[in-house]
Parts: C-alpha cells; structure tokens; sequence
C-alpha cells in the first residue's frame, strides 16, 4: 500500500466514522459503489485522477450516485476527495469502507466468527471453493449460490460481506478475501484476531483464559477464532497476523527430533 493510499485511507475511515444513520444499506449502496468503480475504467480513472480538482471529482460521484443516501454520498465524496495511488487501490478503500459499515451497523454479530466458519466450510470443500473462486459461471449464479449457503445461519452483515465480495473478486481467491473481512471488522471494533489451533474443542473457560492472556501480552481486545487440528496433538499453536506461538506437543516434538539429528 503506497503513502498516498494510507493516508487516504485513515481520512477515509474517519469520515466514516463521522457519518451519520451509517446502516446496513449504507454498506450495500458502498459496496455497489465499489462495484460500479472497479468494472469501469473509465469511472475509476476520473475519481482517482490527481490532476482533476477534489470538487470535479466530486461531482461526478453525484452525478453517477446522486439516487444513494446523502450519508453514503458524503462518505464517497470524502473517498474521492483524497489522493490514493492508484484506482485499484480506491476501489479496495471504498470496499473497505463497506466493510466497516457492515459492522457498524450491527455492532452486537459475531461478524468475524460467522467469516472465518464459512472460510472454513470453504477450505474443506474444494469443489466449493472452485464454484465461487473459478472462471466458470456467472458472478449473480455465484452469490446465489452464497445467499442459499447462508441463509439462517448468518447475521445479515455478514451475508452482505460474503455475497459483495463474491461478486466482484478481482481476481482474488474467496477465502484470501474473507480473511482480509475478518481483519477490517476487527480493526473497526478495536480487537485482533487470533487463530488457534488446538487437537481439541476449548471449553469456555480455556477460551476466556487464553482471550484474556492474549489480550495482556497484545494490550488490546483478543478475539479467538479455534481450527480443531489433530497433528496438533496437545496444547496449542497461536497464530496472530505474522506473530506465530507455538505451545503444541508437535512443535516440541519436531525440535527434539531436530536436536537429536544434530
């Protein structure tokens, strides 16, 4: 991510923040103006030209998305009005801002829990994960096909977040965008995420000792989301962003292996 796309994005953020009636329709009307940037150059090209004053710019976000809510207009306006450095990466910033949207309209769904189940249920079904990340078959079949997977069984913020990033992939593998879903919302509410992988369930009171021992060491809210792997074999592996703990009976196993070869 390039300087300029940082910058653009903290200001983009904070804009969000400061709208006002930010609801879920708010990040579906983001996520298709998300849609509507990324298939068009020729849109993309003139809100991410520098060259082109910030009121120019402006207007034509009215003019294309005049029928969206003001709240969503004002968010768009603001996007558009900073400079990123490239337009793909203005696509991904407004794409984000639908994410956090989603998330802010239902602060109390267990949003990263419901990404990281259905990215699971995705890595242990590789025809599924050929359906929706593959070439073949129309992208409205594809979110179909996600809209049916997860009807009753997910919040509404987190169904708008799989089904809009279905449709429009570009070129990125489904589970490589679920992850970076989970990441936005937990940024957005101020926590981490970690992966834990364990041979077995945890029981609740594990999972509050380790949150809370996490949260410790990484000052800040810690939630958990547990793979059950049984070439873990006992203990735990904690994985959070590129920060790797490995407690598991396995790792230990492997470094003695390795100090005895030596």
């Amino acid at each position: 991510m390039g300087s300029a796309t940082t910058q653009a994005l903290a200001a983009s953020t904070q804009a969000l923040a400061a709208a006002k009636d930010v609801t879920l329709d708010t990040a579906r009307e983001l996520f298709a103006v998300a849609h509507a940037v990324g298939e068009s150059s020729q849109l993309s090209g003139a809100l991410a030209d520098p060259s082109a004053p910030a009121a120019a710019r402006e207007n034509v976000v009215t003019a294309v998305f005049g029928a969206f809510s003001a709240s969503t207009q004002t968010v768009v306006k603001a996007v558009v009005a900073e400079r990123w450095s490239n337009a793909s990466q203005l696509v991904d910033g407004i794409e984000e801002l639908a994410i956090r949207a989603a998330a802010i309209a239902d602060a109390g769904a267990d949003i990263e829990g419901e990404l990281f189940g259905f990215s699971r249920v995705i890595a242990a079904n590789a025809e599924l994960e050929l359906a929706l990340g593959g070439r073949l078959g129309s992208q409205d079949a594809k979110v179909t096909l996600v809209e049916r997977l997860l009807s009753g069984s997910t919040s509404a913020p987190a169904a708008l977040i799989v089904s809009s990033l279905v449709r429009q992939p570009r070129d990125r593998r489904i589970r490589q965008l679920l992850n970076r879903a989970m990441r936005i919302v937990s940024a957005q509410r101020n926590r981490v995420v970690a992966t834990v992988y364990s041979a077995t369930e945890l029981n609740e009171a594990q999972r509050t000792r380790l949150s809370d021992a996490l949260s410790q060491r990484y000052d800040g809210q810690v939630a958990l989301n547990v793979v059950i792997d049984p070439t873990v074999i006992g203990g735990l592996r904690v994985q959070i962003a590129d920060d790797v703990i490995d407690g598991s009976i396995s790792a230990r196993l492997a470094d003695l292996r390795q100090k005895l070869a030596g």
